[in-house]
């Protein structure tokens, strides 16, 4: 595994980061240099960022479409129409779905009659494909559907929306992926990305911009958009496991649903929950990372994603204690064809780049399930640290999941691969593709050219950014409190890095966790009066020979951490999570 380099952020000369904590009233200079790094530079930013509420979001109306996509959608509930929505099987996708389907049945009215025109529906990966498809299509042609609302898919899908349209259906897009240069025939395209929307804010995931139709449906009504907050748990799901950018009305949207999850949340949610054993009451966006999004995932990987939402529908307890029940179920036998490939793929890995020197890793398989290959290449990435391609076949089609490393662009790859491909879509960091199996030698040397054209050296090498250096006698109450206020982290907005200098081990490190992958250890400042701190290193047993090194000869390492708080046994500290750590004596790699 290549070592990190460890690269210091630098604050723009405009403001110090002293002056800057003077205007804030003296706030800690470490708390005002990272907020100074991420563009928060006056009085009026910082209010903002702190302190920005639900009153804040934008008009939707601003958005590209809405108008035409409120007014189709009323007249389809006002004549009867048969709805479909139609949504992605991942975590976005199915919170999306289970959004509007839960608004519109509830907003045709308590007929029985109306509210069974709404349905909804989730292709199956392994037999419908991704996103919006012509089999999908037929499918929901077969249940006298004249009207798709397609979430968080479909911008894309510019022959999909036209054989719909040869078979009678309207579609409406409401979708947040990078568009292409040419845009489906829908009724309604939502999309912020679109390069002529107005809409301010260009990154909400696909559960956000359905918020934002919600919030459009009731103004149409004539009725308070703030009505639409009961869904916000759902959204704060969908940003969280998305990965999303966390600044803007993310944030707010974000914050705020997390409020609803601690305190308010569905029935779905709250089994769920349980059968995760992790307490809804503590929710962050990181817990909603690795707990609660990987299980409503897993029914999409293995196939049956509706299963997801029905979880999220749930109206009664019985029925979303058994759903969850299932749901976990599904996870655990997702967990294992994770392990099984993952190891398979980790040795394809090793034989490659030990034979050739490359910049990417392209790896197929015909016999991984298509639902696991995203993770696993997200893993493959943490590991290698080059841009990643998991390849499997489904009925004949060779599909793949994309992931890619800081300052590489996988979507602006895949373009120069077009001709290869029958399809593709996704972000900067993470997208999938289909071609034909005869196309995989040719697609895998076009796409390392294509990477290693826009990568040097130096970008595949790991990097942690630090925001600054920090004394450990600096984390006071007060620190604590305001750092707190920087929640929720997430892409854009990562938990503050610190870097302290010179610390001392107190006693021995110890390996924790299952398979004992996990440091934990406390320090003291060499040079200076502070308490000793708790730290916890995750996957970081490798470190474990260095750190004992340091033990026996007193040399001081040198630490990079964020702060968190950590709960056990009813009591709550604040301990330090290690992200890397360092001999002091070493020098100090920096970008």
């Amino acid at each position: 595994m290549r070592q990190s380099r460890w690269v210091m952020k630098q604050v723009e000369e405009s403001m110090s980061p002293q002056d800057f904590s003077r205007d804030l009233n003296n706030l800690p200079v470490e708390l005002a240099t990272s907020l100074l790094l991420r563009g928060i530079d006056s009085i009026s930013k910082a209010k903002f960022f702190f302190r920005a509420g639900l009153s804040d979001l934008h008009d939707p109306y601003l958005m590209k479409g809405m108008q035409e996509a409120v007014e189709r959608i009323d007249t389809a509930l006002q004549s009867g129409e048969r709805i479909i929505v139609y949504g992605d099987y991942d975590v976005d996708g199915t919170t999306s779905t289970a959004v509007l389907t839960s608004f519109l049945r509830t907003f045709s009215g308590s007929d029985s009659g109306s509210r069974e025109s709404i349905s909804f529906f989730i292709p199956n990966r392994h037999i419908h494909g991704y996103g919006l498809s012509r089999a999908g299509i037929d499918v929901c042609a077969e249940n006298m559907a004249t009207l798709i609302v397609a979430l968080d898919c479909g911008v894309t899908s510019v022959d999909e929306i036209a054989y719909a349209g040869e078979k009678g259906i309207d579609v409406i897009v409401c979708d947040h992926h990078t568009p292409l240069d040419e845009l489906p025939d829908a009724v309604a395209v939502l999309d912020p990305k679109q390069s002529d929307c107005p809409y301010p804010f260009k990154e909400l995931c696909g559960c956000g911009v359905t918020y934002k139709l919600v919030q459009a449906l009731l103004v149409r009504q004539n009725r308070d958009p703030e009505e639409a907050e009961v869904y916000l748990d759902l959204v704060a799901l969908a940003t969280a496991s998305d990965i999303v950018s966390v600044t803007g009305e993310n944030r707010i949207l974000l914050r705020e649903g997390l409020i609803r999850l601690r305190q308010n949340s569905r029935r779905g949610l709250r089994f769920l929950a349980m059968e995760a054993r992790t307490k809804l009451s503590e929710s962050s966006s990181s817990s909603i990372l690795f707990t609660i999004g990987p299980r409503i995932n897993a029914a999409g990987r293995l196939g049956e994603a509706d299963r997801a939402v029905h979880l999220l529908l749930s109206e009664t307890d019985e029925d979303a204690a058994t759903r969850a029940k299932q749901l976990e179920e599904v996870n655990k036998k997702r967990r294992e064809i994770d392990r099984e490939t993952q190891q398979t793929a980790f040795k394809m890995a090793e034989r490659k780049l030990t034979s050739a020197d490359l910049n990417t890793l392209v790896l197929y398989n015909p016999e991984w399930n298509v639902g696991v290959i995203g993770i696993v290449a997200s893993r493959l990435v943490d590991r290698f640290y080059r841009p990643t391609i998991l390849l499997t076949s489904v009925n004949g089609i060779v599909k793949g999941s994309c992931r890619s490393v800081n300052g590489v662009s996988v979507f602006e790859a895949l373009r120069d691969c077009q001709d290869l491909l029958t399809d593709f879509g996704g972000h900067t960091y993470a997208a999938g593709v289909t071609l034909l199996e005869e196309n995989v030698p040719a697609f895998t040397k076009r796409f390392e050219e294509a990477v290693s054209k826009r990568i040097g050296p130096e970008l595949l090498d790991p990097i942690l950014e630090v925001d600054t250096e920090m004394s450990l006698s600096s984390l006071t109450e007060r620190f604590w409190a305001v750092l707190k206020q920087f929640e929720p982290f997430g892409p854009d907005n990562k938990a503050p890095v610190f870097w302290a200098k010179n610390l001392l081990l107190t006693g021995r490190p110890k390996a924790v966790g299952h398979e004992r992958t996990h440091l934990k250890f406390s320090v003291i400042p060499k040079f200076e009066s502070a308490k000793p701190r708790d730290v916890i290193g995750f996957r970081m047993s490798d470190k474990m020979e260095m750190l004992l090194t340091s033990k026996t000869s007193g040399e001081p390492i040198d630490l990079l951490f964020s702060v968190q708080e950590n709960t056990w046994n009813g009591r709550t500290t604040i301990q330090l999570r290690a992200l890397d750590v360092r001999l002091s004596s070493s020098s100090f790699p920096s970008g």
